[in-house]
């Protein structure tokens, strides 16, 4: 099982290091998306900051196990207010589709980290 949480915590901290990075710099997709949701700019980057510190925890984890979960609550919790964020403004299941799968391996992640 360890191999497997291994895996999944460096597949999810290498996602959210790209997206955390992107939110933060103000990637002119990101602000688009934040633009289209109808949230604040500065939103974008508190987002971005929360899925950067989510990606320590998960990269610590590998050394000290009890931050993986922490890490993983972190990543569930975006994946949470992303989903939210998309019914709002009644996008498609298609729009959210990628944040929903990823909040659930958060949640995987978590669970099996406990």
């Amino acid at each position: 099982m360890d191999i497997f949480i291994w895996i999944l915590q460096g597949f999810l901290a290498l996602v959210f290091v790209f997206a955390g990075i992107g939110k933060i710099f103000g990637t002119t997709s990101h602000k688009n998306t934040f633009t289209h949701l109808k949230l604040p700019q500065w939103f974008r980057v508190i987002t971005g900051l929360v899925e950067t510190v989510a990606v320590a925890f998960l990269i610590v984890g590998y050394w000290y196990q009890e931050y993986v979960f922490w890490g993983a609550v972190l990543i569930t919790a975006v994946g949470i207010g992303g989903v939210i964020s998309h019914m709002r403004v009644n996008d498609s299941g298609k729009a959210f589709a990628p944040i929903a799968i990823l909040g659930l391996l958060g949640l995987v992640l978590a669970s099996i980290s406990f």
